[in-house]
């Protein structure tokens, strides 16, 4: 009788392994392109799968590094500035027309307004808001009386006017007051 029993304990064996093996099969094959396996370097991506869409910054996105309090923040690379609240709120964000001049980036205080006056490059401005110097060149937001059909600035100019809209300009000339600070990032 045991070698019966051994026969039929050795089929048994057998055709559990015959359908673990077939289960671990059928699991592999159900797996999502990529998921427990090795991902071979440059290898494409298996039929009917694609790549995750590259995660996209949002340009409106208060920079992370641009410090705290009520303050104006101005992106060099970005060309927008952002009024941000002592509560860390945005209270506006826009796009600006950047100056043939940047300051570097740091943190600025205001230091001098004008309500109306002619930009270096002769275009009259209003709203003016100055906040930094380099080389002898005055750097500050300004919007041009003309409104968007005004002359754009001389690229050749060595002039420090950072142009944005009235609308925009109304919004600066409101918020930005004699000792706001202004962060100039990247």
């Amino acid at each position: 009788m045991s070698a019966s029993s051994s026969g039929i304990m050795a089929g048994l064996t057998a055709a559990a392994l015959a359908t673990v093996g077939y289960l671990a099969h059928q699991a592999a094959e159900s797996l999502p392109a990529g998921l427990g396996r090795t991902a071979h370097a440059g290898a494409a991506p298996a039929a009917g799968t694609s790549k995750a869409p590259p995660v996209k910054k949002d340009p409106t996105a208060l920079p992370g590094d641009s410090g705290k309090g009520a303050r104006v923040v101005y992106s060099l690379g970005g060309d927008r500035v952002w009024l941000v609240a002592g509560d860390e709120a945005v209270s506006r964000t826009f796009e600006v027309d950047p100056s043939a001049v940047d300051p570097a980036p740091g943190s600025y205080a205001v230091t001098s307004r004008s309500n109306s006056v002619t930009g270096s490059d002769g275009v009259p401005v209003e709203h003016v808001v100055r906040f930094a110097t380099v080389d002898g060149v005055v750097v500050g937001f300004s919007s041009a009386v003309g409104g968007p059909t005004a002359p754009a600035p001389d690229p050749k100019a060595r002039t420090g006017g950072i142009r944005e809209s009235r609308a925009d300009g109304d919004a600066m000339w409101t918020f930005a007051t004699i000792g706001r600070t202004v962060v100039v990032v990247r």
